[in-house]
Order: structure tokens, then sequence, then C-alpha cells
């Protein structure tokens, strides 16, 4: 079943991918068909920035479990940090 619910959102920062670094602008979450995971559905997540084409894409294909538990974890690690310590205001 595709849901077609997609949740977008703009951010800053840098990804990695097959030509090395890039600027982030964009990410987008949806639950849909995977490309590459080995099951029927899953969690995409992608980071882009649509200005550098195509190949300026991280993509994550994740099992819902393992998409909270990375939600958790980066909840768990801003908390732990100083307030601030990673804001966009540095």
């Amino acid at each position: 079943m595709c849901t077609y619910l997609t949740e977008k959102f703009t951010l800053e920062g840098s990804g990695k991918g097959a030509r090395g670094w890039f600027r982030l602008s964009e990410g987008t979450v949806y639950v849909d068909h995977p490309v590459h995971a080995p099951y029927g559905h899953t969690v995409n997540i992608d980071f882009r920035n649509p200005g550098l084409g195509a190949s300026a894409r991280v993509a994550l294909e994740l099992t819902e479990e393992d998409a909270l538990a990375l939600a958790d974890a980066i909840h768990a690690a801003v908390k732990s940090a100083p307030a601030g310590l990673a804001s966009r205001n540095q």
C-alpha cells in the first residue's frame, strides 16, 4: 500500500555522496516501496540539494523500527549536548 504521504522540510547541512561532500537544502520523509532494501515498504528519508542535480542526494530506506530508533537517538544526542551548541546561530 502506498501512502503518498510525504513530509518535506528545508534544512542546512552537508551530505556525502559518490562525488564527495555537498551542501544540503531539503529533506523528505515518506513511507513507500524501497528501491534497494529487502522489504515491501520502508520509511524513506532523502536529503538533497536540487540545485546541484540528481546526484546531490543521500537516501535512507529504513524499517519503521529503525527510523524511530534513529529519531530517538537524534533527540538523545541533542538533549545531551549544551543547548545551542549545534544551532544555526552558534
